[in-house]
């Protein structure tokens, strides 16, 4: 906690309605990694571009989050892509609207072509196989505000740097993780491309950690102490710790 937030308070709140969930990550990009400023999102003008040229009007949400935050690459892209406006493509069928891509190609994010009229619409994933007659759009989260806390948590993870690990872990160890840190309220979700058991979230004493289906274990911590702590709470082999 910095400067008195609560990161799964509110996180829990962030899921109550859109703008609670521009909230949650205006006060995580500044209490974890830089504030966010004038310039950081995409103008309306840009925006309205991507409209004209798809031919359909963006969800509320979509053009919120890209106009608050869609430029800061470090919150949208270190891994996995947050597509700029112009680069916003409809499947040639014409059934869903892709706003994100996975890193090695496996999968897409997207909402359904039906659903762009609600402000805050489900977001479904469709990953990429060898045989596209077996490809569909899944459930992913609810809305795309959540989605986008997701993405951010997900994409500060993935900036590891100095203060973030990894690591494998057995049953024995993902239930340590359960019994000494607090699960987060972002519902259980499916990670591509793997499928399977659920993604899901903890945190401790600055620190936040995501469990990929129980084999993988990410962390990222707002200091070197708290990460150090947190890598003696779940001992094993983490992946960029000091071995002396």
């Amino acid at each position: 906690m910095r400067g008195g937030f609560d990161l799964a308070r509110e996180l829990a709140a962030g899921l109550t309605d859109r703008q609670a969930a521009w909230r949650f990550i205006r006060d995580f990009a500044a209490s974890w990694l830089t504030p966010l400023a004038d310039g950081d999102g995409w103008s309306d003008a840009e925006l309205d571009a991507a409209e004209r040229r798809l031919g359909v009007r963006l969800p509320a949400a979509l053009r919120e989050a890209y106009g608050l935050f869609g430029r800061r690459r470090d919150l949208t892209s270190n891994q996995d892509t947050l597509l700029d406006p112009a680069e916003l493509y409809l499947e040639p069928t014409g059934e869903a609207l892709i706003f994100r891509a996975e890193s090695q190609g496996f999968a897409h994010w997207g909402v359904l072509a039906a659903d762009l009229n609600q402000p805050d619409p489900p977001v479904m994933v469709k990953l990429n196989l060898r045989d596209e007659q077996a490809e569909s759009w899944d459930a992913w989260l609810g809305t795309f505000s959540a989605a986008c806390i997701e993405m951010v948590l997900s994409e500060s993870i993935y900036a590891r740097g100095k203060l973030g690990d990894a690591k494998a872990q057995d049953d024995a160890e993902a239930e340590q993780l359960e019994q000494r840190y607090e699960q987060l309220a972002l519902p259980d979700y499916p990670t591509p491309p793997v499928g399977g058991a659920a993604v899901r979230w903890f945190t401790g004493p600055d620190v936040v950690l995501r469990d990929d289906q129980q084999g993988c274990l990410w962390a990222r911590a707002r200091t070197a102490a708290a990460l150090e702590r947190m890598r003696r709470n779940l001992p094993g082999y983490w992946e960029t710790a000091d071995p002396g």
